[in-house]
C-alpha cells in the first residue's frame, strides 16, 4: 500500500514462479482495467485533491503504477527506451531512492499539472507496450516476467489504497458524497463469539510453496506459541459502543501513552468516520453517510484503539503468528468480503457453526500485537525493488487478513500488512485473543 508506503505490500524475485507469458499478459489486462473501473464514479475534480499527507491523488496513483512498469520493466528490457515523459522519473516516484529524488509526499496534491487527460494518455502508452512485449515473451523470462507480477500486485495494492483515500477525500466535504451506491444488506444479527484453542510450542510460520509472495513474508521459520484463545470473529459496532459508552476515550489508564497523547491531542471520541446525528451514531462510508450498523465489524480504528479496547475487554490482540497458525491449523478457505463483491464496506459476520474461525480474510484489516520487524535470515531483494518492504521496518505494526478493499486474489495467510499506530483510514479492525 505508497501506502503510505506504497508498499504495504513486497516479493521474493528469486522464489516467485513465473506464470507463462500468455497468461500474464491476460492478468496485466485484467488488473489495468480494474483500476479504470474503480476510477469510473470519479469526475477529473475528484482526483486531483490531497486530502492530507498520507493520502494520494487518484492522479498520482494512476501514474505511479504506471511509472512502476516503465521503469523496471520496460525500461530494462528495451534497448534505447525512450521515456514517455521524462519529468515523470520525478513526480511519480514514490521513495525509490535508488531511481531517484521524489516530488514531496505532503505536497502531490498541489500539481494541477500534468492533466488528468496527460495521465490517461501515459496510461495507455505504456500499456501497449507491455502488451507487446509480453507477446513476445516466452516462460524463459523468468526475472522479467517475475516483475511483471510484481508490478501487478504492487497495483492492486494501489487498487485499494484509491478507494481508501477517495474516502478520507469524499469525508471532508460536507456534502457526503457517494462514490457508489450499494443496496444494504438484509438485517443479520452478528454470530456470538466463540473462543478458539491456537496452537501450543513450536511452530512455522511464514511462506512456503512455490507461489507469489512478498519478501516480507519470509523467511519461513519457528515460533514458539504458548496456550492461547482467538475470538471466532472480528469486534462489532454494538461492542465498541459499549467501550465509548464506558468512557474508554476518557481512561488513560486503558492507553498506551503515545496512544494517550494522540487521543488528547487530536481528539478522539470514537472511530473515524464516526458522528452523532440527531443524537444518533452515523458513519460516513463510499455510499455516503449512513446509521452505524452495530453488527457490522468496528472499522477504521487505530492500533492505539485496538489495543485500548482489548484491555478494557479484559483481552489482548493476537500476534501475527497466533492469527497465521489459527487460520492455517484450521484451513480457513480464501472467501469473503473483498473488493470484487463492490460492496467497499465490511459485513456482519455469518453463522457458520460452533469452533470456525469467521470473517479471517476480507471485511477488515485485523491489528496484531506484533511490531513489523523481519523474520529471522530476512534480507531484501538487492537493487532499487528491495526499497518496496524492508527499510519499513520500523515503527509499524502488522495487521492481517485483507479487507473489504483487496482483492481477493491478492491475500495469502502469510501476508503482512503494516501501518504506523495511530493510522486509521485505512478498513481496520479488531479481533481479540486471551
Amino acid at each position: 500500500m505508497d501506502r503510505t508506503r506504497c508498499a504495504i505490500f513486497s516479493t521474493t524475485l528469486k522464489a516467485s514462479p513465473v506464470s507463462p507469458a500468455a497468461s500474464l499478459l491476460e492478468r496485466y489486462q485484467q488488473v489495468r482495467q480494474t483500476t479504470d473501473r474503480l476510477c469510473s464514479p470519479l469526475a477529473p475534480e475528484d482526483c486531483v485533491i490531497q486530502s492530507m499527507p498520507d493520502a494520494s491523488p487518484i492522479r498520482w496513483h494512476l501514474a505511479h503504477t504506471t511509472w512502476f512498469f516503465e521503469t523496471f520493466v520496460l525500461k530494462p528490457a528495451i534497448a534505447g527506451y525512450e521515456p514517455f515523459d521524462p519529468a515523470f522519473e520525478y513526480l511519480f516516484n514514490s521513495y525509490y531512492n535508488q531511481v531517484g529524488e521524489q516530488f514531496p509526499r505532503s505536497q502531490r496534491g498541489l500539481l494541477s499539472r500534468p492533466l488528468m487527460s496527460d495521465v490517461h494518455r501515459y496510461r495507455q502508452a505504456i500499456d501497449q507496450q507491455m502488451v507487446e512485449l509480453l507477446a513476445g515473451l516466452d516462460s524463459s523470462s523468468t526475472e522479467l516476467l517475475s516483475i511483471v507480477e510484481l508490478g501487478l500486485q504492487h497495483e492492486q495494492q494501489h487498487q485499494e489504497l484509491m478507494l481508501t483515500d477517495v474516502k478520507h477525500l469524499f469525508s471532508c466535504n460536507p456534502l457526503w458524497p457517494v462514490y457508489e451506491s450499494r443496496e444494504p444488506l438484509s438485517p443479520r444479527p452478528a454470530a456470538a463469539i466463540d473462543w478458539l484453542p491456537g496452537s501450543e510450542g513450536v511452530r512455522e510460520i511464514g511462506y512456503a510453496g512455490d507461489g507469489f509472495h512478498y519478501d516480507n513474508e519470509g523467511p519461513r521459520h519457528e515460533a514458539l506459541l504458548q496456550s492461547h484463545e482467538i475470538a471466532s470473529r472480528p469486534v462489532t459496532n454494538a461492542e465498541y459502543l459499549e467501550f465509548i459508552d464506558a468512557g474508554g476515550y476518557q481512561r488513560p489508564e486503558l492507553w498506551l501513552s503515545l496512544g494517550w497523547s494522540v487521543v488528547q491531542a487530536d481528539r478522539w471520541n470514537a472511530p473515524l468516520y464516526w458522528q452523532q446525528v440527531n443524537g444518533e451514531w452515523h458513519q460516513f462510508t463510499l455510499a455516503g453517510l449512513v446509521p452505524v450498523d452495530r453488527n457490522e465489524p468496528v472499522c477504521h480504528v487505530s492500533y492505539f484503539e485496538a489495543d485500548a479496547y482489548a484491555r478494557w475487554a479484559g483481552c489482548r490482540l493476537p500476534s501475527e503468528a497466533e492469527w497465521e497458525r489459527m487460520t492455517i491449523d484450521q484451513q480457513v478457505p480464501i472467501t469473503g468480503n473483498f473488493v470484487e463483491s463492490g460492496r467497499y464496506h465490511p459485513a456482519p459476520a455469518p453463522s457458520i457453526g460452533e469452533g470456525s474461525l469467521q470473517q479471517a480474510y476480507g471485511d477488515v484489516w485485523e491489528w496484531t500485537s506484533s511490531p513489523y520487524t523481519p523474520y529471522p535470515g530476512y534480507a531484501p531483494p538487492p537493487g532499487a525493488i528491495g526499497e518496496y518492504n524492508g527499510k519499513f521496518m520500523c515503527n509499524q505494526y502488522v495487521l492481517r487478513g485483507g479487507s473489504c478493499a483487496t482483492s481477493q486474489s491478492h491475500i495469502r495467510p502469510t501476508y503482512r500488512n503494516f501501518f504506523p499506530p495511530e493510522a486509521r483510514w485505512q478498513f481496520t479492525g479488531i479481533r481479540l485473543a486471551r
